[in-house]
């Protein structure tokens, strides 16, 4: 396996900023992550698991450690166990391309994330979600390496800990190699319709939503303790109807770096924004809700390479 030196990481994320890498590599199969993980351990540096970098912003100064970008790329079908069908997919797969293969094969389920960037790594990592759907529905075990004796296990479900935007994973002891999921066997004419619903979700964000140079939502939504006031009957958690009442979408900017017409939640780079103009950016918003609301948005976009917390908190 190659390890290479001083690498760029401005076209390996979906922001397109960022500093540099000071080793980077690739490993294709768990002797290889293995290997990535010992060099980091010989030559002191972090390991840093990086995907599809779609929800992360890299700082200017870059990452001082190893980034590892798993290529772990095999799907299969493992079993059948009554009404579930279990499918195993390496960290480094798609979203898509599972999505794909599943409906290729009359599985049905995952088409309720179509449309999202990552790898099955970032997203276990995170628990992706969209609307009332979180990933930890369909997972039902996986696959984990260690950090530092480089000791694989396989584990339950449970062990994940998932919650929302949250897994066991964001505490680093712990790297995902696999995951496998429970899918539902369709007939022709369910996987049928699960293609039209792909098509029909894919549409709707690209219709509300910007689909390039975004981690998508900057800042997750409050919960319900945090906030008072209610619409409907329900709390308010959306920071984007409080960035919205500000004037945010559309129009507030900070160098290359401006908040989307699409969704008062998500900045975007225009082409030549720095890491440092999306952070001002978002403070700026942190600033304004808290002087307008009394709440202060807490970032769900991952912060790294900074040597110090850039946001209010």
């Amino acid at each position: 396996m190659k390890i290479e030196r001083n690498v760029p990481l401005h076209d390996k994320n979906w922001f397109r900023t960022g500093g540099n890498a000071a080793y980077f590599c690739e490993p294709r199969t768990v002797d290889e992550f293995k290997e990535a993980l010992a060099y980091a351990q010989e030559q002191k540096r972090e390991p840093f698991i990086l995907g599809l970098g779609a929800n992360i912003l890299i700082s200017d100064d870059g990452i001082d450690g190893l980034v590892v970008r798993p290529a772990l790329r095999d799907i299969e079908q493992i079993e059948e166990k009554d009404d579930c069908f279990l499918v195993k997919a390496g960290a480094g797969v798609t979203i898509h391309q599972l999505i794909e293969w599943c409906l290729a094969h009359n599985l049905i389920g995952l088409e309720e994330f179509s449309g999202i960037p990552g790898s099955v790594g970032g997203s276990v990592y995170n628990n992706l979600h969209y609307f009332e759907h979180s990933l930890s529905d369909f997972v039902v075990s996986g696959e984990v390496i260690h950090k530092e004796t480089e000791q694989i296990q396989d584990v339950a479900k449970e062990w994940f800990g998932f919650g929302y935007d949250q897994s066991r994973l964001h505490d680093h002891d712990y790297f995902l190699l696999s995951a496998t999921f429970c899918l539902k066997k369709g007939m022709e004419l369910d996987t049928a319709y699960a293609r039209g619903r792909r098509a029909e979700i894919i549409r709707h964000r690209i219709k509300r939503y910007p689909m390039s140079h975004t981690c998508g939502c900057f800042f997750r939504n409050f919960y319900d303790h945090e906030v008072g006031l209610e619409i409907n009957g329900k709390k308010a958690v959306w920071v984007a109807y409080y960035l919205d009442k500000l004037g945010f979408k559309g129009t507030s900017c900070v160098g290359g770096a401006i908040v989307s017409s699409q969704h008062a939640n998500m900045i975007v780079n225009t082409g030549d924004a720095t890491s440092k103009d999306i952070i001002e950016l978002a403070r700026e918003m942190q600033r304004q809700v808290k002087e307008k609301f009394n709440l202060v948005p807490k970032v769900e976009c991952q912060l790294v390479g900074f040597k110090q917390y850039p946001l209010l908190i």
